[in-house]
């Protein structure tokens, strides 16, 4: 029986409760009743979305940032805004938004430095 796909996206994060904010505040996610206490799982579709608290040994700082060698991408209505509030908030851009096969398309930084590419067309 063949693997279906991608069902859900978790990241491991330093602090729980400032990047759920960061993920409402920015990107507009809701939280699912859901998840365990270690973790907030987002009402996101098709795919879920969450943070968790590190697994033991997980050392974030270890390399340049984490999530090396894995893009994460996710669908926004509204991709310019998104990127001007994160600017306007002093937040890191890594790669400027630029419209392409895609849509508008830009590459932010979260709190623990993982890498989030936003776009708005399917």
């Amino acid at each position: 029986m063949p693997t279906i796909g991608p069902d859900f996206v978790s990241l491991q994060v330093t602090d729980l409760d400032a990047s759920q904010r960061f993920y409402e505040q920015y990107l507009g996610l809701v939280r699912s009743p859901a998840g365990p206490p270690h973790a907030v799982v987002f009402d996101t579709a098709p795919i879920a979305f969450a943070l968790r608290d590190l697994v033991p040994g997980t050392d974030l700082a270890a390399t340049d940032h984490p999530g090396v060698g894995a893009a994460i991408w996710m669908r926004a209505t509204d991709v310019q805004a998104i990127h001007d509030t994160l600017v306007a908030d002093g937040h890191t851009i890594v790669a400027a938004p630029i419209d392409g096969p895609f849509g508008r398309t830009f590459t932010f930084a979260d709190p623990d430095g993982y890498r989030i590419t936003l776009h708005d067309k399917a």
